[in-house]
């Protein structure tokens, strides 16, 4: 009789499976051809879940979603360069399948363990649905921290080749060939590209100021455009700017280096310094232990 009830309720699950997968094939029948000729290609990971996301986005997103809320996503999105790599709605889409998938995979495990918790139960979609959220933030950080650190490097060498006698979109590419690796490499790649589509050099660079909204990059890109407006020497306007950059990058590590011992303290009274004393006080402990004192 067990057999018997096992094999039906296989069959129903096959079935099941096989149902469902037909209903999300169908639906996703209807949803246009993704083309990324002009967009960043997936990570590998991503790649494997997009038609679901695409699916999420098309058929949920899509109808539904307020957009103002879209077009806040977006411009988040253009400001960590994530905007080349899906759209707004894609993005919600993928928190909503995080938000699902931590759900089915958290249930799977505490019912293997039997181990269930309503609590915890509430609380996996939620992180599922902030971890995208948080991989984009701290997309953010690193961008911004690689921009600043070799943004005078790239001043130099844009400099050294408009000297040299290129014109200003031959001295950003032999700066991307040349120059450290980080994400301005991107970065002035999205400008050629915007450069190559028929958009001219200031608004190109004005996009880039706006899309990353950095400080530093915002300066360098005024000091461009003013320079051409003016016809000033682009190669002594980068000089200045490299300069410039380059003294600010040091005073940011001088402020970082002051910041330091304040940050330590938190860390040695929590625990360091507990650490230390019950090295210290343990022979003394087990001596009077051992002597007879207590």
């Amino acid at each position: 009789m067990d057999t018997s009830y096992q094999l039906i309720l296989a069959s129903f699950s096959i079935i099941s499976a096989l149902a469902l997968f037909y209903c999300l094939a169908s639906l996703y029948d209807d949803v246009p051809e993704d083309d990324r000729e002009f967009m960043d290609p997936l990570p590998k990971v991503l790649k494997l879940v997009w038609p679901l996301v695409r699916l999420i986005a098309y058929h949920l997103v899509s109808p539904i979603a307020p957009y103002d809320y879209v077009k806040h996503v977006e411009e988040r999105l253009q400001k960590t360069g994530v905007s080349y790599l899906m759209m707004a709605e894609e993005f919600i889409a993928l928190r909503i399948f995080t938000a699902l998938f931590t759900l089915l995979f958290g249930s799977l495990i505490l019912i293997t363990f039997n181990e269930w918790n309503n609590l915890l139960i509430l609380i996996l979609p939620v992180i599922g649905y902030l971890y995208p959220h948080i991989w984009v933030r701290d997309i953010r950080k690193r961008l911004e921290d690689g921009i600043l650190r070799t943004l005078p490097a790239y001043l130099d060498f844009i400099s050294m080749a408009v000297e040299a006698g290129l014109n200003f979109s031959g001295a950003i590419e032999q700066a991307r060939r040349k120059g450290p690796k980080g994400p301005l490499v991107n970065e002035f790649g999205i400008v050629l590209r915007d450069l190559r589509s028929g958009i001219n050099r200031e608004n190109a660079l004005k996009r880039m100021a706006e899309r990353l909204d950095i400080h530093e990059l915002t300066s360098f890109v005024n000091a461009v455009v003013q320079a051409e407006k003016m016809g000033s020497g682009l190669g002594t306007i980068l000089k200045i700017q490299a300069e410039q950059r380059r003294n600010e990058r040091f005073q940011r590590a001088e402020k970082k280096a002051m910041e330091a011992p304040v940050k330590l303290v938190g860390p040695l009274i929590l625990f360091i310094f507990p650490t230390t004393f019950i090295v210290l006080a343990f022979p003394i402990v087990m001596k009077f232990l051992h002597g007879g004192l207590f």
